[in-house]
């Protein structure tokens, strides 16, 4: 994959598409699926810079799983697969525990 980096606070997120049912079997129709949209961190840029030049890190850090709005960020295409760009503020939250999208119910 070709090497890309965002700037200052974009990060690059790579979508993972969630089930249709729910964890008690329940089938989810489309017209209900406007709730957050999870994906994996791909990169991160350098972070937010303020007005005397000092530099913030990103909350975000590659490899996280995070949620954002259905309508966040800017799709972009890179050798042949789906990417968002988004600004960490169109972050909702990350979560954590969740790499295993298969186990998520086992954990109770």
């Amino acid at each position: 994959m070709a090497k890309f980096t965002p700037l200052h606070d974009r990060i690059l997120v790579r979508r993972v598409e969630e089930a249709s049912t729910t964890r008690g079997g329940i089938i989810i129709p489309d017209s209900a699926k406007d709730k957050p949209q999870e994906g994996e961190v791909i990169s991160v840029g350098k972070g937010r810079t303020n007005d005397e030049g000092k530099t913030f890190p990103l909350a975000v850090k590659d490899g996280d799983r995070v949620l954002f709005g259905k309508y966040s960020g800017t799709e972009i295409k890179i050798d042949g697969e789906d990417f968002l760009i988004m600004k960490e503020e169109e972050v909702l939250g990350i979560l954590s525990g969740a790499a295993k999208k298969e186990t998520v119910g086992a954990k109770r």
